[in-house]
């Protein structure tokens, strides 16, 4: 293993999976100045086809900083695009580069997973951990199911979030006892099975039916079948023949190792029409009240909100609950202490920018750009909306203030194009100026990955979301692919600013509650996305749209959406998905249930190592496969080649 390295990225290297907001803690041999620094952690593929994990700082990646218009339609990135150097900017680039940690995936022998899934540790020497990375998002269960995509792992008995690369030297011997045992070939068992896994590369289908057809000789023909004393008959070929569109419409091919396997593509469970309910009604809200004014049953109450949404008449009372400004257990006389409270600091944090003269803000360039910024998208926020029209508007000058204080109360964050968006209907629906900042700032704690400086945590939604498509709407997110849309980039606007330029007013805010409750899961608002999508997975597909004309029909379907049926479908889609017994830990992970490893150790893929005296993992029994043809059943000892066919 080596911990960085000075020679430029290959050419023709392949990121095959990449994470965002990742901190290098601790690597042995690393200059303590290099620690807690923010970078990308990358599982690629080198030129000669080995793989490896890679961290690279933040410095290494170009970022277009040009000023984009707010009408963003899709997020404006720039891949590792290297600059044009010279000087000392060569020098620094240079030093930026041997920065690169770099852990082989052949030298890789454990890692683990430790402090709820934001930190992971990785070791090739027994005993001792040379590298540790801080997941910002606590994400690092994502990055463990992409490298288990490339490695065969176990977790080992003593600690379950610690992972143990095996090595896959059993194969060979598997297949050898496998065809020895059938006494199908009078060929050399090993070059025949060889053979055969040759062929799988350029072959998958044919060489599993030649297969297939030597064990259909041994049923009806016994050994001399397997003399070249006859073919396959006429019935069994066109059997075959008949099969293959089958199979493939079935199957799926995935490489590892050299090999293409074949699986049988499970189908999700049938997806349930889940009806909405009734809002929230006053009567409800004041029954749940006691007589001091606190919240009883405040999981009730959510499940009521998230099945129905609030009545109107009540929703400014209901959203500080929802967006954190007064506690579910507070009194009457708790919510007055508090608003008094809340209603200083706001003021305070005003006073501190209102007082800034003429002179100091000539010499302060970050508070003239916010404040540029802060005015130039207030002077363009729904401006064709009453609340919002006409010139000297007085709301937009409390929209701005609200604005500007926050970017006091969050320097660090300050203020990002779309910030106005997600204000506009607080401030329409609380009119108060106090109030409307306190219910912003909340919203804001909830959706503050979406304006990360580096767009880590957008990019990791697009990613989730990607994944969910795949798993719920296959045959759309594989029209995406092939029209170099699987990043999922038309969809950047809707997560940005959780759809606020999709709907009305009215709906935008009946969404919004529900999305606020948190229920059925954190990521409910990704599987808004894919319920829009499915509705209009026909057009794209029979359009055989591409990239341009996506991001044109996503665009248009603004104000065109059926709020009432999209929040029926998504929570359909939720339901099942997490009744498809098939459902990937990536999925789970995503939807916040558990992984299937936790909840089935027993997991062939994902179980603990099993020891032996000696210390060395003891080797798994083989799978018995059985085979069905015109009512005959053959039992096939075997792990690999013959399971494509059960």
């Amino acid at each position: 293993m080596s911990c960085s390295s000075t020679e430029d990225l290959p050419e023709q290297y392949k990121e095959l999976f990449t994470q965002d907001g990742v901190l290098l803690k601790a690597c042995i041999g690393r200059p303590i100045s290099d620690l807690n620094s923010i970078g990308m952690l990358c599982i690629v593929q080198n030129p000669d086809s080995t793989k490896c994990i890679e961290w690279r700082p933040n410095d290494l990646i170009t970022i277009d900083s040009d000023t984009q218009d707010q009408e963003w339609a899709v997020v404006n990135t720039i891949g590792r695009r290297q600059r044009t150097l010279s000087g000392n900017m060569t020098s620094d680039y240079a030093a930026a580069r041997a920065r690169i940690v770099k852990i082989p995936l052949d030298e890789l022998k454990t890692f683990k997973v430790a402090r709820n899934s934001q930190q992971m540790q990785f070791s090739t020497k027994p005993g001792i951990w040379q590298n540790t990375f801080y997941f910002q998002h606590g994400n690092a269960e994502v990055f463990v199911s992409q490298l288990k995509n490339h490695l065969k792992t176990a977790k080992t008995r003593h600690d379950r979030n610690t992972y143990v690369v095996v090595e896959p030297n059993t194969e060979s011997q598997v297949l050898n006892r496998s065809f020895a045992e059938l006494d199908i070939f009078t060929e050399n068992t090993t070059d025949v099975v060889w053979g055969l896994v040759s062929n799988f590369k350029q072959r998958p289908y044919e060489t599993t039916m030649e297969a297939f057809s030597k064990l259909t000789d041994i049923v009806y023909y016994g050994n001399e079948g397997l003399n070249g004393q006859r073919d396959v008959s006429d019935e069994v070929a066109d059997l075959l023949t008949k099969s293959m569109s089958a199979l493939e419409d079935s199957t799926s091919v995935t490489k590892t190792e050299g090999y293409e396997v074949i699986s049988v593509k499970p189908t999700l469970p049938p997806r349930p029409c889940i009806p909405r309910g009734t809002p929230l009604s006053t009567e409800k809200w004041e029954g749940l009240q006691d007589t001091d004014g606190r919240i009883l049953e405040v999981e009730g109450v959510k499940q009521l909100i998230f099945r129905g949404g609030v009545a109107h008449s009540i929703r400014h009372s209901v959203w500080k609950y929802l967006l954190d400004y007064y506690p579910w257990n507070a009194t009457h006389a708790d919510i007055r202490k508090i608003q008094k409270k809340k209603t200083e600091e706001y003021f305070s944090m005003k006073l501190q920018w209102r007082s800034i003269t003429e002179k100091q803000e000539s010499r302060f360039s970050e508070y003239r750009e916010r404040k540029s910024l802060v005015e130039k998208d207030v002077n363009r926020t729904d401006r064709t909306h009453p609340f919002f029209a006409g010139d000297n508007n007085p709301n937009l000058m409390v929209l701005q203030d609200i604005l500007m204080t926050y970017a006091m109360y969050n320097f660090d964050l300050g203020y990002v194009q779309g910030m106005s968006d997600i204000l506009a209907p607080l401030l329409l629906l609380l009119g108060n100026e106090v109030d409307s900042f306190w219910c912003f700032a909340g919203f804001m704690e909830k959706i503050l990955s979406n304006f990360d400086i580096d767009q880590a945590g957008m990019k990791q939604q697009l990613l989730n979301l990607q994944q969910l498509l795949t798993f719920a709407v296959p045959d759309l997110a594989k029209h995406l692919a092939t029209k170099d849309s699987e990043n999922m980039y038309f969809c950047f606007r809707w997560l940005l600013v959780w759809f606020k330029r999709e709907f009305s007013f009215s709906d935008i805010m009946r969404l919004w509650e529900v999305l606020w409750t948190g229920l059925p899961c954190a990521n409910f608002h990704l599987l808004i996305c894919v319920a829009i999508l499915d509705a209009e997975k026909d057009v794209l597909i029979s359009g055989d749209y591409g990239f341009t004309e996506i991001l044109k029909h996503v665009n248009d379907l603004s104000m065109c959406l059926d709020i009432d049926k999209i929040l029926s479908t998504a929570e359909g889609i939720y339901h099942q998905l997490i009744s498809a017994p098939h459902l990937s830990d990536q999925i789970r992970i995503i939807l916040g249930i558990p992984t299937a490893s936790n909840k089935n150790p027993e997991d062939p893929s994902d179980t603990d190592i099993p020891e032996q005296e000696n210390g060395k993992p003891e080797s798994r029994e083989m799978e018995e496969v059985t085979l069905e043809y015109n009512g005959l059943q053959i039992s096939v000892v075997t792990k690999t080649v013959w399971a494509l066919l059960a």
